[in-house]
């Protein structure tokens, strides 16, 4: 048996009144890839911070890197570690070109100039390889999510430079199509055979068992399984995650759809791609759920933010509950009751540095608000734990920053706020996006419940699987037009990826 690449022994780490690993023990090994499974808040994140020394752990704990001992020794004796986080770590103002060469030499010293030519050819060659093609000399927080994770990755398989190294991918694949995962699969694979050790998290378990090796389950913090992926299914890696006692079956729900809520005539706008979104008519009814689908760079991640105001855009006729709209506008959307959520939460949907708390009450204080504007804490405190307990936040502590939470509990959050609010009009845009199967099951009750009550849900997702289990139609966008409509029957998940490929 070979010689492990990385050793973790008895790995504990305690935040005030939150023990987030409890003794945490695995190792991998040369050209073995484990796949991390758990629910949100199960410890993942947390474990990805603490190797790559963002959190120090509690004393006891131990990691060995490499045979010449724990982390800390020479670089030059032992192996490396490269890591993707779910932030991405892209400086948003900075092109792709500079965000890959951000921790590489250019030159071979600073008075000599770069080889610019050069520097874009390398990053359309890295960007290429992932299978994705866009301008690389625009600043990336202008790209989509999906094309960011691209980048993002990019730039870790590019500073690869030894053999035996131990590569971690924190939800690499969470935006990105299936093509896109194919090939990152096959660098993954192709690291490595070259003998790297790969950590491998994501809430995606067909990807887990398509890829992994081993898979390692993580509950609360406590390592609950270590196992070969052949020796186990679907639905025994679900019952891993969630526990015995969490219930998984298919929703089975019954709506009175009303009147049109939302109704949009001649959208127009530019993606982030360049090609141009022009949507001839669009109409979400109360107590309706719409889906939309589409490839990267099909539109659909622009739709939302279109109708919203959110991205600049223009439309000829625009109706939200009966008021009659010059142009997208966020201030009056939001006065009509329209609620969205970004697929990018930590840049425009919730604020990090705020507590749970002033996350869900910051969009709707009025009922907060007594004599002279003045703001009744008592009241916010009982309002913020009652709507957070009812989206299931854990840990149920409304006065943590935003950013301890695990992604899915952030998403909720980001969904509750505008639940609070009785948003006659939901726009979701990747609502699920990084969240395991029981943060999932929570959002989609959400989404069900808010239907149940009378609002307009329009929800844009890249989860085939997801569209076709809650929508009541499926918008599927191509070139970025609604290209072909999906209900009754002909709603399946094969259909929507059919359709969104262009097959015949």
């Amino acid at each position: 048996m070979s010689v492990p690449i990385l050793e973790l022994r008895n790995v504990s780490k305690t935040f005030p009144g939150l023990r987030a690993l409890d003794r945490v023990s695995f190792s991998v090994s040369p050209g073995e890839i484990i796949g991390l499974i758990g629910r949100n808040g199960s410890g993942k994140s947390t474990l990805v911070k603490v190797l790559a020394g963002i959190h120090r752990s509690d004393r006891g704990s131990e990691i060995v890197l490499g045979a010449r001992g724990r982390m800390g020794s020479d670089p030059e004796d032992r192996p490396q570690m490269h890591f993707l986080h779910q932030e991405l770590g892209l400086v948003s103002m900075l092109t792709t070109i500079e965000n890959l060469n951000l921790s590489n030499d250019v030159g071979k010293a600073r008075i000599l100039p770069v080889a610019r030519k050069r520097e874009r050819r390398r990053a359309e060659e890295l960007i290429g390889h992932l299978g994705a093609h866009f301008d690389v000399t625009k600043p990336v927080g202008e790209l989509a999510p999906a094309e960011r994770a691209i980048v993002a990755i990019a730039r870790v398989l590019g500073r690869w430079t030894h053999r035996q190294n131990v590569l971690v991918l924190d939800e690499p694949t969470a935006a990105l199509e299936r093509s896109g995962v194919i090939t990152l699969f096959d660098a993954v694979r192709q690291a490595a055979s070259d003998g790297a050790g790969v950590i491998f998290i994501s809430h995606r378990l067909d990807e887990v068992m398509e890829l992994a090796d081993r898979t390692i389950a993580l509950r609360d913090g406590v390592v609950v399984a270590d196992l070969a992926t052949s020796d186990c299914n679907y639905d025994q890696l679900v019952r891993l995650i969630v526990g015995p006692d969490v219930a998984t079956e298919q929703h089975q729900f019954n709506r009175d759809v009303g009147k049109p809520l939302l109704s949009v005539r001649g959208l127009r706008g530019s993606s982030s791609r360049g090609s141009k979104v022009r949507v001839t008519s669009l109409e979400v009814r109360a107590g309706e759920i719409v889906g939309v689908a589409g490839l990267l760079g099909s539109g659909r991640d622009e739709l939302l933010g279109l109708i919203f105001g959110s991205r600049v855009g223009s439309v000829s006729e625009m109706t939200i509950a009966d008021q009659n709209l010059g142009r997208p506008n966020m201030r009056t959307a939001l006065s009509l009751g329209v609620g969205y959520v970004s697929a990018d939460r930590a840049r425009d949907g919730v604020i990090m540095s705020f507590s749970a708390r002033e996350n869900l009450t910051l969009p709707w204080l009025r009922p907060l608000t007594r004599h002279f504007g003045r703001l009744d804490a008592s009241a916010e405190r009982y309002d913020s734990k009652k709507w957070l307990g009812m989206v299931g936040l854990q840990p149920l502590k409304p006065e943590f920053r935003l950013m301890i939470f695990s992604g899915g509990n952030q998403q909720k959050v980001a969904l509750a706020r505008w639940l609070r609010t009785q948003a006659k009009i939901l726009l979701l845009d990747e609502p699920t996006q990084g969240v395991d199967v029981a943060a999932k099951a929570a959002i989609y009750d959400l989404m069900l419940s808010a239907a149940r009550e009378g609002t307009a849900v329009l929800f844009s997702s890249s989860d085939a699987r997801e569209l076709a289990a809650l929508s009541d139609r499926v918008l599927v966008m191509c070139d970025g037009t609604i290209a072909k409509t999906l209900e009754g029957t002909s709603l399946t998940e094969a259909n929507i990826v059919q359709e969104s490929h262009g097959f015949v």
